[in-house]
């Protein structure tokens, strides 16, 4: 199951109490003031880490807390301070406070960001001494940390993302390009969750494809499951939209791109800007060409680049990806974060 959103609390370390203590030796009449001052308290940092695609790992811990910082000591002795706490997110984190507000957008490894400062150590009865205040009583105790709810989401980092109908193919389609095996079935919403493919050109050239589960009318408006992941795709620079052209649908190529681009502005309308090839998948299947024509010509009305593939024989998916090639060399890095 992947996790791609989650709601923590993280707390800063509070920091250490300061010390109020008088130096007692032997032969040292007038010791004066000796108390050391505590330890800050840890910080909690979200550092990208690229070995982690999901956010599993806050699924049931949401509470996190740095440690605080150790108590000051006689004899001018400073209190450790306390430990930061770094927890690891995937890249493509975008992390917003419980107003909605952004706070961090963690793309590529090592990024990092502190979200909960460790409160600061309490000063000692020494920083209170004076010539006129040689004996002071006084210490401070350690500050609080800084405690913050937060929403993490995750927006997968691809080069592609496969858009359309359930059953148009796309899992088959990322399944034969890549070594992704996402589960393939004949029926409505196989896919319940986003899948990552890296597909091997050959000369050293690869891609990153986002399987994105399927689409219906009235996505962007919470119908299915569509809407849920739709902010997976804001990152990539392409958007494949195949379109089952087969009789088996039971539904018509052309309305089927319509609607989906429809479901797409209604989301963003940047989303719906961006670069699309249009592959009419499954014309191993086709038995009336003219579907497969309406659907070109369509294309060829609206400048949205066209081919013809089955993703199961493997028939134009070579030429679908040297397009797409071309296509993500040209088009823009997306680095839009918004609260999605």
């Amino acid at each position: 199951m992947l996790v791609d959103q989650a709601r923590i609390t993280v707390i800063g370390g509070s920091g250490g109490n300061g010390c109020m203590s008088f130096r007692r030796e032997k032969y040292v009449p007038y010791g004066g003031p000796d108390g050391g001052p505590g330890g800050d308290g840890g910080s909690v940092y979200l550092i990208a880490d690229p070995s982690l695609k999901a956010l599993n790992a806050f699924r049931f811990n949401v509470r996190f807390a740095a440690r605080r910082g150790r108590h000051g000591e006689g004899s001018n002795r400073a209190g450790r301070n306390g430990e930061d706490l770094k927890l690891k997110v995937p890249p493509g984190t975008v992390v917003f406070d419980e107003d909605g507000r952004l706070i961090a957008d963690l793309k590529t490894d090592g990024d990092r960001v502190r979200v909960a400062a460790g409160g600061r150590g309490g000063r000692g009865n020494t920083s209170f001494k004076s010539s006129t205040h040689q004996a002071p009583r006084e210490c401070e105790p350690g500050q609080p940390g800084e405690e913050r709810q937060l929403t993490l989401e995750l927006k997968l980092i691809a080069d592609v993302g496969l858009v359309g109908f359930p059953n148009a193919g796309k899992s088959t389609l990322i399944s034969r390009i890549s070594a992704a095996r996402p589960k393939i079935a004949d029926y409505p919403f196989t896919t319940l969750e986003p899948h990552l493919g890296v597909v091997d050109l050959g000369d050293f050239r690869s891609l990153v494809v986002a399987d994105i589960p399927g689409l219906i009318e009235g996505a962007h408006q919470g119908t299915g499951l569509g809407v849920k992941f739709l902010k997976h795709i804001e990152r990539t620079r392409v958007l494949v939209h195949l379109v089952d052209v087969s009789e088996g649908s039971g539904r018509e190529p052309v309305r089927d791109l319509d609607t989906i681009n429809g479901e797409l502005l209604g989301f963003s309308g940047e989303l719906a800007a961006k670069p699309q090839i249009v592959a009419a998948n499954k014309v191993d299947a086709l038995s009336d060409p003219a579907r497969l024509r309406a659907l070109s010509d369509h294309c060829a009305a609206a400048g949205i680049p066209f081919v013809a593939i089955s993703a199961v024989t493997g028939e134009g998916v070579g030429a679908l990806l040297e397009k797409l090639w071309t296509m993500t060399g040209k088009a823009p890095v997306n680095t839009h974060a918004a609260h999605g």
